[in-house]
């Protein structure tokens, strides 16, 4: 489904990062640190923060994503490394990574939940998780995301999947997201930041 989705010369999410990334990398990721972004699609967030000086790896599980990701990289003047891997196999280490984003990484609750225990392994101390999702209350709004609520995702719930890690900023909250062709309009969203 994603490699039919993104198999079109254009950025169906937009090639700028995601507003709430912009707005946080800087002030919480470690200065030069090494960054996975999770569900990384064409390579918007991991290309921006290769830009800030990161050392970034994306993972995906389209190779039609991470082609053009690789392929705005090189526009930008900038380095990434790409993994093509499902998310429910790929290894995230352990104390790998001064941060980790997630950026509408919608999967069904019993991989999130394996991932959400990973993410809180894979992070080094003082290591940082910048997560933006929908909410439930999306389904009210359809611009964006998932059409079940179980693969969406809560505060309440975060805080529980990401046990071990200090939340610096956990907000549901009701804002515009333009980010391409799919993600347009008022939208239903929980943002967190959460340090190891």
């Amino acid at each position: 489904m994603w490699n039919e989705r993104y198999a079109t010369p254009d950025f169906v999410y937009g090639t700028e990062p995601n507003d709430f990334l912009r707005e946080t990398a800087e002030r919480f990721i470690p200065e030069g640190g090494a960054v996975l972004c999770l569900a990384e699609g064409e390579g918007r967030n991991g290309v921006y923060l290769a830009s800030l000086g990161f050392r970034v790896t994306g993972v995906d599980g389209s190779s039609v994503g991470l082609e053009k990701a690789q392929r705005l990289a090189k526009e930008r003047g900038v380095e990434i490394a790409t993994v093509v891997s499902d998310l429910a196999d790929f290894d995230l280490g352990e104390a790998r990574w001064d941060g980790i984003v997630s950026s509408w990484c919608h999967t069904p609750p019993e991989l999130r939940k394996q991932l959400h225990r990973a993410v809180v392994a894979a992070l080094k101390p003082g290591g940082v998780l910048i997560l933006e999702s929908y909410t439930p209350k999306q389904l009210e709004y359809k611009t964006g995301g998932p059409p079940n609520a179980e693969w969406m995702m809560t505060l309440q719930g975060l805080e529980q999947e990401l046990a071990g890690l200090e939340f610096l900023i956990g907000e549901e909250k009701l804002r515009e997201v333009n980010e391409g062709k799919f993600h347009g309009g008022m939208s239903a969203v929980v943002q967190v930041v959460a340090r190891k």
